[in-house]
């Protein structure tokens, strides 16, 4: 006893006890996906609160001496039925709100087993264990304050626990007071069911539709820049109309309604089902989806490395079908699984927040074979559930991945494609100054505009990373077929009969490509020929051929009644494909360049900033009527910080967006690559025909002293935290994840300006271009995986992927990883292509 009692006042001091505000990871370990279920526990570190598997545990004492742990084992049972229960007991009442845990929502407590729990503390480096009722005969000072923490941590709730009520709760929406007694204008405004755009700029994205006078604008603008630009709130302060509808969000079961002077989301109804009726049905029906693809075989279940299942944590289908796929390739292999020591070891205090520290440890959960395992003894489980494994279940990604994202953050469906795009940039943005396996997709697309007025023509390139195959449905072979099922099905509906077997339009891949290389119209085009508004031609070509051919097919699309729907559609994808014929060409002998001028841009008469949008008196940002002057253009923020964020200099990112005139971050871009080489490309923008200091764009004030002195105390030089500030607007959170990303950069120069003698100012001035990496090579593939999805849009349904491995094709639905025994190569969403060697 006295051994024990010196072991714990030796610890005392690092032992606290979980305030509101702590993350309590007593599900999973920060680095693995061992819980308390598996073989060695979770050893709960009881000053930070991480949890760790056995064979980290010992690692993170040794790296941040912390020698206290609670450690936690469970050893699951089958539930004793209750002796007093019968088979009169009322059934579970109904969830009627979209969330967890909360009152009315759905009820987690009920478990098929229950747990033999074994809690005790352990003591590093002795391995001293010390039963959770051993505590007796301690100084009650001693025992109190450790027996409080215990419990303090046991019950508190895990911080998984907490991102799932985060992530659900929040989809109740009540009705408005305007509901009914909305005034609507009858002022003759016809809306499209698709080619939106926003009214007060040329926003095509994030669009709300004013359900009053029927004006389209866009929405809020975020933190970091991103979304709208305030125009469908600026107009209801303007109007005092007080509903907009999202449009792209509208189905024929509600859409999504926000009230600005109720500043709340609302319930939009259409049938006898609210909109979160409709979504709690289909969250009660996962069971049923994961069976939909290839159930009518029985599949022979796979087990290993790399056929590992990943567990659907409500709606995350979408992002287990990408990473399955992503984590097949060797570069993302390469990259995270093969460096997973060094990422370990190198990791903040805080690993569950760290990108890199979660991403490897999802890619070795998928390929290190621990975790595939079947749920149950294969003789136990049921018919329908063969092949099911315990899987992973990536609680921490899937938190940090959607952190801050306004869907991703939901347990709400999403969009695969989206998804992916989604990933991609974190990628990115993380991989600044190391290797970035994101190379394998990225190609860059020439796109060639004739001016039909002049015959001119332009060349620019865009980096890209998906190419997007439309769907000519009047290329469908079965016409007459699809026209007769159409009538059918009309005849039955009116008559109220069954509806007859489905017709499914069988569209030639050919004729996809086709319809992806032919010149496409563009109207209101700016000519720098004429020097006004034009119509053009556009054709798209590939600049460069990447490893990894991605292809989305453009499936989704909108109908005449403004609802979102899927075309039932069957294209036969190749198992080789080759694009050559689709390799650009560049300028050619007898075509006549447009001269690169930029189109005229007028200031506004309100004070608006350098950078065209509203500020406020007390904000430092580009935004501020501060940096207004009558000489400085108005420009995009949110695409300069977009092209800012790729890692290009950010006075070549202002010359692009003025030189395009503001017309987006697709031709901001192509400017940019078209100028990267040029001697100038780095240095300020200078308006023509000034020389001045006051022609030059507005540039911010020094950063605060406060954001300096606050990155400094995170061990950083002073002049580090200067010129991350600088790089980011002097915004902090993006200052902080710049720096982090440009480490090994920062520390090189560093070292550089000591070697040379130059001083850090110095060496902040100088600004050096830099570029996305493409890899070029032959236009030939061969498929190797795709992303089924299956029901009628992309907010409801379920994703599959299949992927070919060791010769044969595999289906991953989620924790069921089976042979396939006839992948649906034809009804894909989005295909993977690898490149056939040469």
């Amino acid at each position: 006893m006295a051994e024990l009692s010196e072991a714990l006042l030796s610890v005392l001091p690092s032992i606290r006890v979980p305030k509101a505000g702590d993350r309590v990871h007593k599900d999973e370990c920060a680095f693995s996906f061992d819980t308390p279920e598996s073989d060695g526990g979770l050893y709960i570190c009881m000053n930070t609160f991480l949890g760790f598997g056995k064979q980290y545990v010992e690692k993170h004492y040794q790296k941040t001496g912390q020698r206290v742990y609670l450690h936690l084992k469970r050893t699951r049972k089958p539930k004793e039925e209750d002796a007093n229960s019968s088979a009169g007991d009322p059934p579970r009442k109904k969830p009627t709100r979209l969330a967890i845990g909360v009152e009315g929502g759905f009820d987690i407590t009920e478990e098929k087993f229950e747990y033999d729990e074994d809690v005790k503390i352990v003591i590093f480096p002795e391995h001293l264990d010390i039963p959770r009722d051993g505590l007796e005969g301690l100084p009650d000072m001693v025992r109190d304050r450790i027996a409080s923490a215990v419990e303090a941590i046991l019950t508190a709730d895990s911080a998984s626990r907490k991102q799932e009520v985060q992530a659900w709760d929040g989809e109740v929406r009540r009705v408005s007071k305007h509901a009914f007694s909305l005034h609507q204008l009858q002022n003759d405004v016809r809306i499209p069911p698709c080619g939106w755009k926003c009214s007060k700029c040329d926003m095509r994205e994030n669009l709300w539709l004013n359900m009053t006078d029927g004006a389209i604008l866009c929405g809020r603008r975020y933190f970091d820049g991103s979304g709208g630009n305030n125009h469908a709130v600026e107009h209801y302060r303007e109007t005092g109309y007080p509903l907009a509808v999202k449009l792209g969000t509208i189905t024929p079961d509600g859409a999504d309604v926000y009230s600005y002077d109720e500043d709340d989301m609302l319930k939009m109804q259409k049938t006898d089902k609210t909109m979160t009726e409709l979504e709690i049905d289909m969250n009660q029906r996962i069971g049923e989806w994961e069976l939909i693809q290839e159930s009518g075989v029985q599949l022979k279940p796979l087990y290993g490395p790399g056929y590992t299942g990943i567990r659907n944590l409500g709606n995350s289908c979408y992002l287990n079908s990408v990473m399955q796929v992503l984590f097949s390739i060797p570069d993302f292999q390469r990259k995270y699984v093969d460096k997973l020591e060094k990422i370990f070891q190198s990791a903040p205090s805080d690993p569950t927040q760290d990108f890199s520290t979660q991403v490897a440890k999802l890619g070795h959960g998928l390929l290190s074979g621990e975790y595939s395992k079947p749920a149950s003894a294969e003789g136990e489980q049921q018919p329908d559930q063969k092949g099911v494994q315990n899987g992973i279940a990536p609680r921490m990604f899937k938190a940090l991945i959607g952190k801050g994202h306004p869907e991703f953050s939901t347990n709400r469906q999403q969009d695969a494609q989206e998804f992916f795009l989604h990933f991609i940039n974190m990628v990115e943005r993380n991989c600044r100054s190391s290797e970035n396996p994101n190379e394998v997709f990225r190609f860059l697309v020439e796109e060639k505009l004739k001016c039909l007025a002049t015959e001119k023509v332009k060349y620019t390139q865009r980096v890209d990373y998906i190419m997007q195959l439309p769907v000519p449905m009047d290329a469908a072979l079965n016409k007459d077929e699809l026209l007769e099922y159409e009538e059918k099905k009309r005849q039955a509906e009116e008559e109220k009969q069954p509806l007859p077997e489905l017709v499914r339009a069988k569209v030639p891949f050919s004729s996809c490509l086709e319809a992806y290389g032919a010149p496409e119209q563009v109207d209101d085009f700016w000519s720098t020929a004429l020097q006004a508004k034009s119509v053009a031609l556009k054709t798209t070509r590939f600049a460069s051929f990447p490893d990894y051919l991605v292809i989305q097919i453009k499936k989704f699309t909108f109908g005449l009644d403004w609802v979102p729907k899927k075309l039932d559609v069957s294209i036969e994808m190749p198992e080789e494909l080759d694009i050559s014929a689709l390799q650009g060409t560049g300028l050619q002998d007898g075509e006549e360049e447009m001269p690169d001028i930029a189109p005229p841009l007028v200031t506004p008469d309100e004070p608006k900033g350098s950078l065209g949008f509203y500020g406020n008196e007390d904000d430092d940002s580009f935004c501020s009527p501060h940096f207004s002057s009558p000489t400085s253009p108005m420009l995009d923020e949110s695409v300069i910080i977009q092209l800012v964020e790729m890692g290009f200099p950010m006075d070549a990112c202002r010359k692009a967006v003025y030189y395009t005139g503001n017309s987006g971050v697709e031709a901001a871009m192509n400017w940019v690559m078209s100028h990267m080489d040029d001697p100038d490309f780095a240095n300020p923008l200078v308006l023509p025909g000034s020389s001045g200091p006051g022609s030059t764009i507005a540039c911010p004030d020094p950063p605060s002293e406060d954001s300096v002195a606050t990155i400094v105390s995170m061990g950083f030089s002073r002049d580090q935290a200067m010129k991350a500030l600088r790089a980011t607007n002097n915004s902090l959170e993006r200052a902080v994840d710049w720096i982090f990303s440009h480490i090994d950069d920062l520390d090189a120069e560093a070292a550089m300006d000591i070697s040379e003698g130059r001083s850090a100012a110095e060496s902040i001035s100088e600004s050096v271009p830099v570029g996305p990496k493409v890899r070029n090579g032959p236009g030939k593939y061969q498929l190797f995986a795709f992303i089924s999805h299956m029901g009628t849009s992309t907010m409801c349904g379920h994703y599959v992927c299949h992927i070919k491995k060791d010769g044969r094709w595999v289906i991953y639905n989620d924790q069921k990883v089976c042979a396939s025994e006839k992948p649906p190569k034809d009804l894909g969403y989005i295909y993977f292509y690898q490149r056939i060697p040469s």
